[in-house]
């Protein structure tokens, strides 16, 4: 069987951080990948995102840590079109090591997949009617206020493809990704289903 068979075939750049999540995303994507090379990003790589992001649509997938969310902020801001596409940090540790690149082929495929799934669903124009989610909500489902709060947020952050954040981020991130009360509650329940949290 060809190697390649199993790649996922994209057709947006990712734009990831350096040449070891190149490697790793071209193992799971057939795509053209973008390394910015950590925060040393020059205006030659920039001009080659701006055109990837003109002509293709860019996709930013960095290391699930303090460094990787800032270099996503910045290219955001530049690029605000851009999809987003989240490793989970337990996905992406190798003993104290946290990067895209120690993620499975799977973990990689699938954090692709949610992002193209997320801007297709905020581009369809028949958007169910949603309850906003409140921090109230949080608290009532267990996501803030309990010693488990910031495991269980990590699981459900992951399970809607939106990646981990406090409970003030998670509610941002909850409201611009169009996620509801009602499968908000299910993502909760599926999280609660593979682990105990109490």
């Amino acid at each position: 069987m060809c190697e390649d068979y199993k790649k996922l075939k994209i057709s947006q750049a990712i734009v990831v951080e350096g040449r070891d999540d190149v490697d790793a995303v071209s193992q799971a994507c057939d795509a053209l990948i973008i390394p910015t090379h950590g925060f040393g990003i020059t205006s030659e790589t920039l001009e080659v995102i701006k055109k990837a992001y003109e002509e293709k649509g860019i996709i930013i997938l960095t290391d699930p840590d303090s460094a990787g969310e800032e270099i996503r902020k910045k290219l955001t801001e530049r690029f605000p079109k851009a999809l987003q596409a989240y490793v989970q940090r337990e996905d992406a540790l190798a003993g104290k090591d946290i990067g895209v690149e120690n993620s499975n082929k799977e973990i990689i495929i699938e954090s692709i997949i949610k992002a193209i799934d997320m801007a297709v669903r905020l581009t369809t124009q028949e958007l169910p009617v949603m309850h906003h989610v409140t921090m109230n909500d949080l608290v009532v489902l267990g996501l803030a206020g309990e010693e488990y709060s910031s495991k269980l947020r990590s699981k459900v952050c992951g399970r809607l493809g939106i990646g981990y954040g406090n409970t003030k981020t998670m509610l941002k991130k909850l409201r611009g990704f169009g996620i509801g009360k009602d499968e908000l509650e299910e993502a909760v329940r599926e999280s609660k289903k593979r682990e105990d949290f109490r």
